[in-house]
C-alpha cells in the first residue's frame, strides 16, 4: 500500500470544528480494514528496535492507533486526555489550538525516568496538544527518551516548531 493510497482513504471537512478550518478526518482511514493495517504495520515497522517501553495515546485519535501499537511494540499505553476523563491524580498542560485553548492530562503514575516513550497522535497541525504532552514529559515524567509520531503532517502549518529540540518526531504521511 502507499502513501497515496492512504491519503486516498483520508475525508477532509472545510470549516469543521470552526469556520477557517480543514479538518483532515481520520476515521475514514480508520474504517478501511487493509488502510488500518497498513498504519499499524508501518508504525510497528518505524519503532520496533527502538525500545519503546510506553506508549503515549493523545486523546481522541490517537487513542485509536495507540493500542494497537503498544502491543505490538510489547509496550504499556498511557493515556493522554482532556479534564476530567482520567480517575486518579494527574499532571495537566495548557496549550492553544488553532481555534483556542485546551488542556490535557496524564495521570501522575502513568510514566517512570526508566522508560522509553513514545507520543503518539494522527495528525501534526500547529502542535499544541503533542507540544504539551511533550512539555509534561520534560517537566514531570524525565522519561529516558521521547520521541514522537503522527500518522499526518500538515507541513504548511510548522507544527515541528512546538517538538522539543533532539526529539525524533515522525509521520508516515507528509502534506
Amino acid at each position: 500500500m502507499s502513501v497515496e493510497n492512504l491519503i486516498s482513504h483520508i475525508r477532509t471537512v472545510p470549516d469543521f470544528p470552526v469556520k477557517g478550518i480543514l479538518f483532515w478526518d481520520v476515521t475514514t482511514l480508520f474504517k478501511d480494514a487493509a488502510c488500518l493495517k497498513e498504519v499499524v504495520d508501518t508504525l510497528y515497522e518505524m519503532y520496533k528496535d527502538k525500545g519503546i517501553t510506553k506508549v503515549v495515546g493523545m486523546e481522541t485519535r490517537g487513542l485509536v492507533i495507540a493500542p494497537a501499537l503498544a502491543i505490538r511494540l510489547g509496550a504499556g499505553l498511557v493515556m493522554a486526555r482532556k479534564p476530567g476523563k482520567l480517575p486518579a491524580d494527574t499532571y495537566s498542560e495548557r496549550y492553544m489550538k488553532e481555534y483556542g485553548p485546551d488542556t490535557i492530562e496524564i495521570h501522575k503514575d502513568a510514566i517512570t525516568p526508566d522508560d522509553v516513550v513514545l507520543i503518539h497522535d494522527d495528525l501534526l497541525a500547529t502542535g499544541g496538544t503533542v507540544g504539551a504532552a511533550a512539555r509534561m514529559m520534560d517537566k514531570y515524567f524525565h522519561p529516558r527518551q521521547l520521541m514522537i509520531n503522527f500518522i499526518i503532517e500538515l507541513e504548511e502549518l510548522n507544527g515541528r516548531e512546538q517538538m522539543p529540540a533532539g526529539v525524533d518526531v515522525q509521520s508516515i504521511i507528509k502534506v
